[in-house]
């Protein structure tokens, strides 16, 4: 696996002065409007009835 992804900017306040902070695993501080903020990987997205087109139902 490689490295931790780091984000590129604050969500909160768009500024890139980030460092990882100690609180845990994806977490990040913001020392530009002083926010703490966790990233958590969630999955990947399936395709929709499996990139099958959508049934239409008439009623």
């Amino acid at each position: 696996m490689s490295e931790r992804a780091a984000p590129f900017f604050c969500p909160y306040c768009g500024d890139e002065d980030l460092r990882p902070s100690e609180a845990g695993h994806g977490a990040w501080e913001c020392h530009g409007c002083r926010r703490a903020f966790q990233l958590k990987f969630l999955g990947l997205l399936s395709p929709t009835n499996g990139g099958a087109p959508h049934e239409r139902h008439d009623h």
